[in-house]
């Protein structure tokens, strides 16, 4: 019935610092960019290259995300990655605040945390 996850929405506070980040940082690409003048609000579609993709929006006075302590609803966002030690090294050298890297008590598989711009809770999480 369900065959995967297609995107995930995000409403950004600063639309062209959020931009680079997701571009530029994490490394997807733009595939449709509008702005719609009626909201004062713009789109962005991003894509890894397996086709999973992010919308990212900037909506004027949006509300502040409930996060810490954590609120109900989505948690965060994960990511895979072949090799969650070089992309925190990648990351950091970059600039971006990486928690320490972990090991899932059920699976054994390493994965980290980072934030953006917004503070949104991002994993990376081993995939092999």
């Amino acid at each position: 019935m369900l065959n995967g996850i297609h995107h995930a929405a995000i409403i950004c506070s600063d639309y062209e610092k959020s931009k680079d980040f997701y571009t530029r940082i994490l490394g997807f690409k733009v595939v449709a960019e509008n702005y719609r003048a009626d909201r004062d609000s713009h789109k962005l579609d991003l894509a890894l290259a397996d086709g999973t993709q992010i919308e990212l929006f900037s909506f004027p006075s949006a509300p502040k995300r409930p996060s810490y302590p954590e609120a109900q609803g989505l948690r965060h966002l994960a990511f895979t990655v072949e090799n969650v030690e070089a992309v925190c090294h990648h990351l950091a050298s970059l600039g971006v605040e990486v928690e320490p890297i972990r090991v899932d008590e059920f699976t054994g598989k390493q994965f980290t945390f980072i934030s953006d711009p917004d503070d949104l809770p991002l994993e990376l999480y081993q995939h092999n």
